[in-house]
């Protein structure tokens, strides 16, 4: 008998250890046009929001088999962009966090004449929730760029209330202006305002906390910047459990990195490249810049640019859980990056996709998406899949309860992490089970 639980231990073991990780069209009856960002409005309506490069908003209803989206909102009379490959064009969106009662969203975009990103406030139409009112723009910031490159993009309401935007570093290349180390301009800069109270002469305030209010005046530092020293981060995110703000920053030509974005902290671009000087080889001075947790290499197998994503807290794929998630725009790699406290950092890398990875985002259920080309895709996993049958069932749960049973640990099956293999382990199959 111990001899036959051996083997079907073994087994067990084998099929949990290489269960595998795939990607899915997620809404197969729907394509997009440079998609660029995937959102969701969190009023309770699980519906998803598609931006589109060229200054279209769709929302459509979070389910596998939906038909059709509706057109929410189309400013590309609006969106100015160069000819052929650009990084211009309607770059992020952000839901207000009372949207549910006062229906107001954020876009950031570019335009020209004279070239720059500007940020304004939409609302949702009075009759049709999947429709915004055109006539309600209002200006909230604009901010000049002098190169059609690096134009950051993204905007997001923390956790604390505060709108935070990102503006890349002016762009060309090497950051000519030296705008990543200059604090008196928002460029190279990750900036948090207020937009529930405005001043004056602003459509926004400055919060009361922001870490350059009583700054040297020599310095000459603009009150909105939250952090700089940023070349082009392109997204960031929180992990409202731990509450870190993750950022993924593009590189020059050697590096790229993630940083855990804090206060008024100098993230060293462009003196540095990642945990390099600028430019690689030289020497520089490292007093007071903050290095990122994790660089890549770039150019090796293919890799040229990083999309930031998010920390999974989903309930779908437990192996993810807790691990910042991201990719690689030119090869749609997908790496997993787990935290230490210590430094001691773990990169797994999930798949190759072949997929353009444009951009992450969470559903209402913090269930992770990307897009790219011109789908929208999920990561699955074959784990819970305990007998390697290919299927997800009661046959799982019976496997794993006989686990528990013979009183044998293996982390493999400890879903929770908890060191132990219990009930508890048994609740999140049943979840996962249930989820697919």
């Amino acid at each position: 008998m111990s001899m036959v639980y051996n083997i079907f231990f073994t087994f067990v073991l084998f099929s949990a250890l290489f269960s595998e990780y795939s990607v899915i069209n997620a809404f197969q009856n729907l394509s997009f046009e440079d998609p660029v960002g995937i959102y969701n409005a969190n009023d309770g309506t699980d519906r998803i929001f598609v931006i589109e490069q060229e200054g279209r908003i769709k929302v459509f209803d979070n389910n596998a088999d939906v038909l059709n989206f509706d057109m929410f909102l189309n400013i590309t009379s609006l969106v100015d962009q160069d000819g052929g490959y650009t990084e211009e064009g309607l770059l992020g969106l952000a839901f207000h966090p009372n949207y549910s009662e006062n229906g107001y969203f954020y876009v950031n975009y570019t335009s020209h004449n004279p070239r720059r990103n500007v940020i304004a406030r939409y609302s949702v139409s009075m009759d049709d929730p999947n429709e915004a009112d055109y006539d309600t723009s209002m200006i909230i910031l604009e901010v000049n760029q002098p190169y059609t490159n690096h134009n950051g993009g993204q905007l997001s309401f923390g956790p604390d209330g505060y709108l935070y935007i990102i503006f890349g570093d002016g762009g060309s290349s090497g950051d000519p202006q030296g705008n990543g180390q200059d604090l008196s301009t928002l460029l190279g800069s990750l900036i948090r305002i207020d937009v529930d109270n405005p001043t004056e002469d602003l459509n926004y305030g400055i919060p009361p906390d922001n870490p350059f209010i009583l700054s040297d005046p020599e310095l000459e530092a603009r009150e909105e910047t939250y952090a700089y020293g940023l070349r082009n981060m392109w997204r960031f995110s929180w992990d409202l459990e731990t509450g870190f703000l993750w950022g993924a920053d593009v590189g020059q030509n050697a590096y790229e990195e993630i940083n855990i974005i804090q206060s008024g902290l100098n993230y060293g671009w462009n003196t540095m490249e990642g945990n390099h000087c600028y430019p690689i080889g030289s020497d520089c001075d490292q007093e007071g810049l903050e290095l990122p947790v994790w660089e890549y290499e770039l150019y090796v197998d293919g890799v040229c640019s990083i999309t930031g994503g998010f920390v999974y807290r989903g309930n779908e794929i437990w192996s993810l859980n807790g691990k910042y998630v991201y990719g690689d725009w030119c090869t749609g790699d997908i790496w997993a990056l787990t935290y230490s406290d210590i430094g001691e950092h773990i990169n797994e890398h999930l798949l190759s996709t072949d997929i353009n990875i444009t951009s992450f985002g969470i559903d209402e259920n913090q269930e992770l998406l990307f897009c790219g080309n011109e789908n929208i895709y999920k990561i699955i996993s074959s784990e819970g899949d305990l007998n390697g049958d290919g299927n997800l069932d009661v046959l799982d749960v019976v496997n794993l309860i006989n686990l528990i049973l013979s009183g044998e640990y293996n982390e493999i099956v400890d879903m929770n992490n908890d060191n132990l293999v219990n009930i508890l382990d048994v609740v999140i199959l049943v979840g996962i089970i249930l989820n697919n």
